[in-house]
């Protein structure tokens, strides 16, 4: 009875003293048996803290012109990138009077749109002006855009009214441990390791292949992503999905095992999730993985152990090779064996 909580309570507390919260026996022991994981990229494989890269005009209006024009309309939204072409973007302008736009709308997985005056605006990635109207942007300008893509950079096309006027581009730097991580998760026996990303495909595969990862999907609105999982799970039976925001919690609740980034990570991920690595490190990851296979190692030797003592005492006592007494101290020390061997994990090193 004492075989497996003893082991599980320990492996908990000594995942606990690491920053890793492990909620309950069943997230302990099903993470040793991963065989893929899957990662969210903005926030948990990159620092998530874009950085506004690229102005580049189109036409006969200048830098400041431009970015007062992206900054006015970003900051009526509460995106991530918004939020970076804003800080960024007044940074650069030094105190210049932004113009105020009104009437947002976001179309989900492509950009927005908003009014200027008696303008308007849109800013957005290719997919949103393919939708939009006949009016699409030159090839030189696509083309201009895709090789910003190619680079890393998560790249926006700004149109005023049938005007296209500017690119604006971002980046999220990978974090420095995630190369690092990655490589320690190969040599610990996962086989697939699969970025799920809303940006486009070619930051996906640039970020993959800096970073190390054997997979890289992209352009995935948060109900791709769930079924991305599935998918996944068809597939490798066993999956991970590890992630910070509000849009990965549908994506964790279909994974066998959700691993949310602590301290970076909204409360509905938390709450999801049934792991948080609450230092924000993604470098405790194989260091849980490699507890969860010794902490179930330690049962099945606490289960043979206390098993084996049974099937020894029971015909021993039957046939009289021991007395009732003698059996009962021989059983009551293998509890003793169960318990501290279950302890050893409180000192498992990393």
């Amino acid at each position: 009875a004492i075989a497996t909580p003893s082991a599980v309570l320990s492996g908990v507390a000594r995942a606990a003293k690491s920053g890793v919260l492990i909620k309950g026996g069943r997230p302990l022991e099903d993470l040793g048996v991963l065989t893929a994981l899957a990662f969210d990229k903005t926030g948990t494989l990159t620092e998530g803290k874009p950085k506004l890269t690229k102005i580049i005009p189109l036409g006969d209006i200048n830098k400041d012109e431009l970015l007062k024009i992206a900054v006015a309309v970003e900051n009526l939204s509460d995106h991530p990138l918004a939020k970076a072409v804003v800080r960024d973007g007044k940074e650069r302008l030094d105190g210049a009077d932004i113009p105020e736009a009104k009437d947002l709308e976001a179309v989900l997985g492509k950009g927005i749109k908003a009014s200027l005056g008696e303008d308007k605006v849109y800013i957005g990635n290719l997919e949103l002006f393919e939708s939009l109207d006949d009016k699409k942007p030159e090839n030189e300008t696509e083309e201009k855009v895709k090789s910003l893509e190619s680079a890393g950079n998560t790249t926006m096309l700004i149109r005023q009214n049938d005007k296209y006027i500017g690119i604006i581009a971002l980046m999220d730097t990978p974090r420095k441990e995630a190369k690092k991580t990655l490589e320690r998760l190969k040599e610990i026996g996962i086989k697939r390791m699969i970025m799920l990303t809303g940006d486009n495909q070619k930051v996906a595969d640039a970020v993959a292949k800096e970073i190390g990862l054997t997979d890289a999907w992209g352009s995935l609105l948060p109900e791709e992503k769930v079924e991305a999982i599935k998918e996944l799970r068809e597939k490798e039976s066993k999956v991970a999905m590890v992630g910070d925001g509000v849009n990965d919690a549908p994506a964790m609740a279909n994974s066998t095992v959700g691993i949310a980034m602590g301290a970076a990570g909204s409360d509905v991920a938390l709450e999801t999730a049934d792991i948080a690595l609450m230092a924000d490190k993604l470098e405790t990851l194989p260091f849980a993985i490699g507890l969860s296979r010794k902490a179930k190692g330690i049962i099945k030797q606490n289960l043979w152990v206390s098993l084996g003592i049974v099937a020894l005492l029971i015909p021993a006592t039957v046939f009289s090779f021991a007395n009732i007494g003698i059996a009962v101290l021989i059983h009551e020390g293998s509890t003793l064996v169960v318990v501290f061997n279950a302890l050893r994990l409180l000192a498992y090193k990393k």
